[in-house]
């Protein structure tokens, strides 16, 4: 069977998962315009935002072909994930959240480790955080691991066979990233990258790693949160 053919053709999908970010879109989708590479397109799945989300992201659909948008009621970020590489077009995947921003060299960075190390499938990582960010250990729900020592979802860049072969993300509460990492590791050359850290990350009040680490802090007659909402981003 013949591909469909497309007026573009990527070298780079860019996949953007929000919900309800829409103070933090055009931050956010203005460092993926102005990277330094440009052969990109970027694939913006709303997961079911109530907020002015398709008002701030309808603008840049109508000024940039290269600018696609996706909503489906709100099935979390695994199925979000699995949208946007469902829809994606590129040689090479990559994913950035709604409330981060891309350093203007970092799909340059990415793509250039890549085409030098040709053995290698998968990368992720070169996370800046500013101050130190401490998250719950995926493998040891009972400590804490510097987010920088992790495997981070929106880091991942990899070749695009490599999330159709292991049929994406899976769907569970926490830790998605951590379990693909894993998949990919044993089928796959991946590496963890720790620099340059051209991927600018900003927690969420309401994020999944808040709601935990507020779980730990109170007294031990609140219920423990499941071993599978850990971080879901050790490195084992």
């Amino acid at each position: 069977m013949s591909a469909i053919f497309f007026d573009i053709q990527p070298e780079i999908s860019v996949i953007i998962c929000t919900y309800n970010r829409a103070e933090h879109l055009t931050r956010c989708i203005e460092s993926v315009i102005a990277q330094t590479f440009q052969d990109w397109e970027l694939i913006i799945v709303d997961d079911g935002s109530s907020d002015r989300t398709f008002d701030v992201i309808n603008p840049y659909l109508e000024k940039f072909p290269t600018i696609r948008y996706l909503k489906h009621h709100n099935r979390g970020a695994a199925y979000a994930r699995n949208a946007g590489i469902q829809a994606s077009l590129g040689d090479y995947l990559t994913f950035l959240d709604s409330d981060d921003t891309y350093a203007a060299n970092h799909l340059e960075s990415r793509l250039d480790y890549l085409k030098s190390h040709p053995e290698l499938d998968l990368v992720q990582g070169g996370l800046y955080t500013g101050d130190d960010i401490f998250v719950v250990d995926y493998y040891q729900p009972d400590k804490l691991i510097n987010l920088k020592d992790c495997a981070v979802a929106p880091t991942f860049f990899g070749k695009r066979h490599v999330f159709f072969d292991l049929k994406g993300f899976q769907d569970i509460l926490y830790g998605e990233d951590a379990d693909l990492w894993a998949r990919a590791g044993q089928r796959f050359t991946i590496h963890h990258l720790k620099t340059p850290e051209t991927y600018h990350y900003t927690r969420a009040e309401n994020s999944i790693t808040q709601t935990i680490l507020e779980a730990r802090s109170q007294p031990s007659t609140s219920p423990t949160p499941p071993a599978e909402a850990g971080t879901g981003h050790f490195l084992p």
